[in-house]
């Protein structure tokens, strides 16, 4: 699929504090063999480090990269993904965070399924903490087979098959895992259409699952990237756990279930 046919494509990378990680991400941004026509990188409150190494790697990016920084008051990414996307140009949206790394074709896995009144999502491979650091160290973006050793688990996502995936895309998983933020992706009309991210999620989880359930509650349907759309995500500890229990409640109500529209989302911005 050429990219002339969903217009302009705007990536969005969230991050914190991880610049080793941060680095190989952008970097296998690089290597798509399509690359989108910009991306950005959704900050939420990183150190002056993050700035410096983003600084940097716009001198070789092959597309605009730009940095949006937010002051560190807790975690706000539902707010940074806002940001970002009104922030952006792009009439598609792909979504990932800065702590993962992309199989070359990942774009273009991505733009194969995207169609409007769809929204994509993909799973990811869970690398383990030896590998992670390996691959940290190295600053290199390597090649991961379902084979590799190091891998936590879900080896099976690292299996890239296009024809099956695509058949697969529209059936698989149909009623469960609505989205994954690290790894979805959306027309922003339709985003926008939605008030975007509910920013009433702050701390860990909840608000990629709800951006999705109110995304299909608005007529979109989910295709799910099953053998393709490939990331892999490296390994850390477990933070930000704080408001957890209370986002999924939040996620629960009927209100929020039934929901189309959130009420303090991305049009503030726009």
């Amino acid at each position: 699929m050429e990219k002339k046919d969903l217009g302009q494509i705007s990536v969005i990378v969230s991050t914190y504090n991880r610049c080793d990680a941060l680095l190989v991400c952008l970097q296998s941004l690089f290597r798509q063999t399509v690359l989108p026509d910009e991306v950005l990188v959704g900050d939420d409150g990183s150190t002056e480090e993050t700035a410096q190494l983003i600084q940097a790697l716009q001198q070789q990016a092959p597309f605009p990269l730009i940095h949006v920084w937010h002051e560190d008051k807790g975690f706000r990414l539902a707010m940074m993904r806002n940001k970002c996307v009104a922030r952006s140009t792009g009439n598609y949206i792909i979504e990932l965070d800065g702590d993962v790394f992309l199989h070359p074709e990942f774009i273009a896995d991505h733009l194969r399924e995207a169609a409007h009144g769809v929204y994509v999502k993909g799973g990811r491979v869970n690398l383990g903490k030896e590998l992670t650091e390996r691959i940290c160290r190295s600053g290199v973006v390597p090649s991961i087979h379902y084979w590799t050793r190091g891998i936590e688990s879900k080896a099976e996502n690292a299996i890239h098959c296009p024809l099956l995936a695509h058949f697969l895309a529209p059936r698989y998983r149909r009623n469960r895992s609505a989205a994954l933020g690290c790894n979805m992706s959306f027309f922003r009309e339709d985003f926008i259409r939605i008030n975007g991210y509910d920013e009433f999620y702050e701390g860990w989880g909840g608000e990629d699952i709800d951006l999705g359930n109110r995304l299909q509650n608005s007529g979109c349907q989910k295709r799910y990237l099953k053998f393709s759309g490939i990331v892999y995500h490296l390994w850390h500890e477990d933070k930000y756990m704080y408001n957890r229990e209370k986002n999924f409640r939040h996620m629960e109500e009927p209100n929020a279930r039934h929901a189309i529209r959130c009420a303090q989302g991305v049009e503030q911005y726009l």
